[in-house]
């Protein structure tokens, strides 16, 4: 094996104490949602990769970055696009106002030339929009390949760390939400970001899958508006419904987004299928399995009839709820649909149900449950074994299984409707035990209630 010898160092080692901390401090974007996802803002000679679908906002996004950062008065902020040209940023600068002096753009396709840019600017922020679009004329391949991609990215990486450049790489995904490109991406740069948004709602959420700098898995949430992207530092509002009046088929939860909750309203719709047709089952903002997993929770341990009724759950305002903390939530809006009977607006519930119908802890329960006494809730049904610690006048009732969640739903919802059979009232006589003759047991029949 041949052997390697020592060569030039680019600076000597010094002790860690002789190092200078301030030239690696976070630098506040002044978007408070943003700076909060990484970790305080953008640190010098950083390489921060910004990925989201087409038309998400992302360049909208960096866009107001940029006027901010060229804002303060230091060093300049250059954006170099590859997808549109200098007019189209300036016209989406002054629908946004984001027109400043200090802020160069630049549309090119080149690397070199992208780097040619840099020496004349001297920018302390540079945008790179996107990545995928610079070629290098050293890789004989086309623009968007593995290679190209791996060469700009390594080149720009480079230069952000030579010259203490904070730097945003913007990235596409695919057509499963993965960042476009070889994951070896993920591993050079310092922070991965995703824009997530959904075209019909207003809501856009950035959430840190790396960031090296503060923590992993925080989310900063953002709406669109005509005039940009505007960041929403109390959320909880936009997922719950306007309505006053408490109407079957919903129940409040609280998720948690990284760090953060989230009161959000979990709506069903129970409706009789059609005779000898195939029954419907749609979700929207759920985990379509742990919905299905929950309705046969539901059949087996509280005997709800729902073998033929078509099922339609939702979220309200586009929020995903996919966390087994919101279990209970959809077990009880799922049967207060199908009995009729409406939960008051003031009760949550807050649990993840096994198959076994057992209500099992959640962690930040304290933390989801201040959240919902801010946000106005009274009541909060919580798994067994669970002691408030909250200094509020919010009731926490536990509840150990499914059934007993639904009997103590019927009994909050008592005072608001009076049904023939209560919420948690079974449908169908205890199965009996393993090794039972069912129809000896019952008398010969079999008989529904």
């Amino acid at each position: 094996m041949r052997s390697i010898r020592p060569g030039p160092v680019s600076s000597p080692a010094q002790p860690i104490g002789d190092h200078d901390p301030e030239r690696a401090r976070a630098q506040p974007t002044g978007i408070g949602e943003l700076d909060r996802v990484l970790g305080g803002g953008l640190v010098p000679g950083s390489v921060v990769l910004l990925a989201g679908e087409p038309g998400v906002g992302k360049s909208t996004l960096l866009l107001d970055v940029a006027r901010r950062y060229a804002a303060r008065g230091g060093p300049p902020a250059l954006i170099v696009t590859g997808e549109e040209s200098a007019a189209q940023v300036r016209l989406r600068g002054e629908r946004t106002r984001a027109v400043h002096p200090a802020l160069f753009v630049a549309a090119e396709n080149d690397l070199s030339a992208l780097l040619t840019h840099v020496d004349r600017v001297a920018p302390g922020l540079l945008i790179v929009d996107s990545v995928q679009t610079i070629t290098s004329q050293g890789v004989e391949s086309s623009a968007g390949a593995v290679t190209q991609i791996r060469a700009v990215t390594s080149a720009v990486i480079a230069l952000a760390k030579k010259r203490e450049i904070a730097t945003v790489l913007v990235g596409h995904v695919t057509k499963d939400g993965s960042i476009a490109g070889p994951r070896v991406l993920e591993h050079l740069v310092d922070v991965v970001l995703h824009f997530e948004g959904e075209r019909h709602s207003a809501l856009r959420l950035i959430r840190a899958a790396k960031n090296r700098y503060g923590a992993a898995d925080e989310v900063g949430c953002f709406e669109m508006r005509e005039g940009g992207i505007v960041g929403l530092e109390d959320p909880s509002g936009l997922f719950l419904s306007d309505r006053v009046a408490a109407v079957p088929g919903t129940c409040v939860t609280v998720t948690q987004q990284g760090r953060r909750p989230m009161v959000t309203e979990i709506q069903a719709l129970a409706v009789p299928g059609v005779s000898g047709g195939s029954l419907r089952r749609a979700v929207s903002g759920l985990d379509t399995g742990r919905v299905a997993m929950l309705l046969a929770v539901l059949t087996r341990h509280a005997r709800l009839p729902v073998a033929d009724q078509e099922i339609y759950a939702a979220t309200v305002g586009g929020i995903a709820a996919a966390e087994p903390a919101a279990d209970l939530a959809i077990a009880l809006a799922l049967a207060s649909a199908v009995r009729g009977v409406a939960l008051p607006p003031t009760v949550c519930a807050i649990g993840e149900v096994s198959l076994s119908g057992d209500i099992r802890s959640v962690p930040g329960l304290d933390r989801r449950l201040a959240e919902a006494a801010r946000l106005g809730m009274t009541t909060a049904l919580v798994p067994a074994g669970y002691r408030n610690r909250l200094t509020n006048d919010m009731v926490s009732r536990p509840v150990a299984t499914i059934g007993a969640a639904l009997s103590a739903a019927g009994a909050l919802a008592a005072g608001l409707a009076t049904a023939p059979d209560p919420i948690g009232a079974p449908v169908l006589p205890p199965d009996p035990p393993l090794g039972t003759n069912a129809r000896s047991r019952r008398g010969g029949t079999s008989k529904r209630r």
